[in-house]
């Protein structure tokens, strides 16, 4: 059966015009901002119809997803990036398929990621993702250890860090969402003074990302808004 994909070209032309709009509300050019489809749970043939768009970046949390997905899409010459938490037992795959990471958050997997693509002759970029969020279920480096992992990571050279990734509080409190934003523009503002270039900063979502873009991102991982609601995939 053949799912119907029309509404995808309807989807992404709103969310573009959305997040322009955003940026422009908050005195920002359009073209400061990008966008990440995260195509988590969405099956290949739903992705090819996005790759007809124009779009070759697509999100994914889970590595085993990029695994079967860039089997079955090996023409498309898709970039895969790794935006869930990542185990160090993965990072073989991800050496392979990824084209970036935005969720290296501690030294041991820094280690185990740069050894692996050290010996498949490639280097990726590399976001850190810092907790900003008070919530347990949140991933990510504490904010007061960014500045010791940022320069023992300059010794990984197979690691091109390009700033710093977020997921905010899970809340209808828009303050308490400016408020996690917030912090990693600080933060980034801050390393950089320290001499790290991190140009950088994915952070916002479907249902947040207006105050993302007003807090400075310059990179924004939408999902829901352009693929729709999300099925449970089956996990055998």
């Amino acid at each position: 059966m053949t799912t119907d994909t029309a509404y995808l070209a309807a989807n992404w032309a709103l969310i573009r015009r959305r997040v322009d709009d955003a940026c422009r509300e908050a005195g920002r050019d359009p073209a400061s901002v990008d966008i990440l489809p995260v195509s988590k749970t969405f099956g290949p043939e739903l992705v090819r119809a996005a790759v007809g768009l124009g779009l070759r970046r697509f999100g994914e949390n889970r590595v085993q997803e990029i695994r079967e997905k860039s089997e079955a899409l090996a023409d498309c010459a898709i970039d895969w990036v790794v935006i869930g938490h990542l185990q160090t037992n993965k990072v073989r795959d991800v050496a392979r398929l990824a084209a970036e990471v935005q969720s290296l958050d501690r030294l041991e997997l820094a280690d185990a990621l740069d050894r692996r693509l050290q010996q498949e002759c490639r280097a990726i970029d590399v976001l850190v993702q810092v907790k900003t969020s008070s919530e347990a279920a949140k991933s990510g480096l504490p904010p007061e250890q960014l500045g010791v992992f940022l320069g023992a990571l300059r010794n990984h050279h197979s690691l091109r860090v390009r700033g710093l990734m977020t997921m905010a509080t899970h809340t209808g409190e828009p303050a308490e969402v400016r408020r996690c934003f917030d912090l990693l523009r600080e933060l980034r503002d801050r390393s950089m003074e320290q001499g790290h270039d991190l140009s950088r900063l994915s952070m916002g979502m479907s249902g947040d990302f207006p105050l993302a873009v007003a807090a400075g991102a310059t990179e924004v991982r939408i999902g829901t808004a352009i693929f729709g609601r999300r099925a449970p995939m089956n996990r055998q």
